[in-house]
């Protein structure tokens, strides 16, 4: 007998161990989509119906109502083609009937991702486009950094998530990793004098958008299956952008519709499309690691995303990296480090009850 338990006791910390790991890697595959994100997210700005619906609405409302109203148009395309990967992704994996249950279990379930769809479309998203439209994709990403603290605390004080003192120490290093990446192009726009405040305004709505959403998001995922709930989280947010704001949006006389048309050009179409795989992505290994490890220490690792991006904007766009680029670099990937060298018996249990 006492070798058996001995046997299991092994058997149970090896089967731990494994479950992190997989966490761990889910939350770096969704660095790596996340990272890729920002380069479609960054080149459909300037691409036609777009520009022209810029220009359109500037000249008759003024640049700020105009890149906001054209952020609206932006965020709802990225929600539609996230949807149509996602519907795909749940296809392939044969889950329309796990689907289907979830869906209909509102109240103890699918409630939490309809609500999450609130905080991560309209607030996280949407901000970032706007920080993206007024001061640049560079800023967008430093302001959405931030995101992890607020929902390690949220989850912290709501469900009593636990979070060790070394796992602490590593959001805290990616997050001053993420301000240093950014640190010396933010400086630059700040001191040319031209500040944009809506933008600043945008980046503030993405870091504590995506921070709410992952803490409901983590609450919904304790009954459901990850693929399924992060699809009706999309799909709620399909639901906010185009059947409640882009109709509204229109009715006081926006020309919403007659650009949306426009949009299905090719090039447009391609950049969307690609858009959309990635962040379809990026949420399904975000959600995904959020069971496994904690919504703190998934958000952290997913933060590593800001190191990603600066990767895939320095090869397709060529911007050569600063010096506090390299120093961002490398205090992501010690907080990285620190995390990933966490004792696995402390994750045993996710929660403090």
């Amino acid at each position: 007998m006492e070798g058996f338990s001995v046997d299991l006791k092994a058997l149970k910390k090896q089967e731990s161990k494994r479950k992190i790991s997989k966490g761990y890697m889910w939350a770096l595959f969704c660095a790596v989509f996340w990272g890729i994100w920002y380069l479609p997210g960054t080149v459909v700005w300037v691409l036609n119906p777009f520009d022209e619906m810029y220009g359109a609405i500037a000249a008759t409302n003024g640049d700020g109502v105009s890149l906001v109203v054209t952020a609206v148009l932006i965020t709802a395309f990225n929600a539609l083609t996230v949807m149509l990967a996602l519907m795909l992704w749940n296809g392939v994996l044969g889950k329309y009937g796990e689907l289907g249950r979830t869906l209909k279990e509102f109240q103890p379930c699918s409630k939490w991702f309809f609500l999450a769809s609130i905080f991560g479309g309209p607030m996280a998203i949407l901000g970032s486009f706007i920080a993206m439209g007024f001061i640049g994709g560079a800023f967008a990403a430093v302001a959405g950094l931030l995101y992890p603290v607020v929902g390690s605390i949220l989850a912290y004080y709501w469900y009593g998530e636990k979070i060790s003192k070394r796992a602490a120490i590593g959001i805290a290093v990616i997050v001053l990793g993420g301000i240093s990446i950014y640190g010396g192009g933010l400086l630059t726009e700040l001191s040319s004098g031209n500040i944009q405040w809506i933008g600043y305004l945008g980046g503030l709505m993405a870091a504590a958008g995506w921070g709410i959403e992952g803490a409901i998001a983590g609450k919904g995922l304790d009954i459901a299956e990850p693929d399924a709930g992060l699809t009706l989280r999309f799909l709620g947010e399909n639901i906010i952008w185009w059947i409640i704001i882009v109709p509204i949006l229109a009715i006081v006389g926006f020309p919403m519709y007659s650009f949306a048309f426009q949009a299905f050009e090719p090039l447009t179409l391609l950049v969307l499309v690609f858009a959309g795989i990635t962040f379809g992505f990026c949420y399904v290994t975000w959600y995904k690691s959020f069971p496994l490890i904690g919504v703190g220490r998934g958000q952290g690792i997913g933060n590593l995303y800001g190191f990603c991006a600066i990767i895939f904007i320095f090869l397709f766009f060529g911007e050569v990296p600063q010096w506090t680029i390299l120093v961002g670099g490398a205090l992501c990937i010690a907080g990285s480090f620190i995390m990933f060298t966490e004792d696995a018996s402390a994750l045993e249990t996710l929660r403090g009850e």
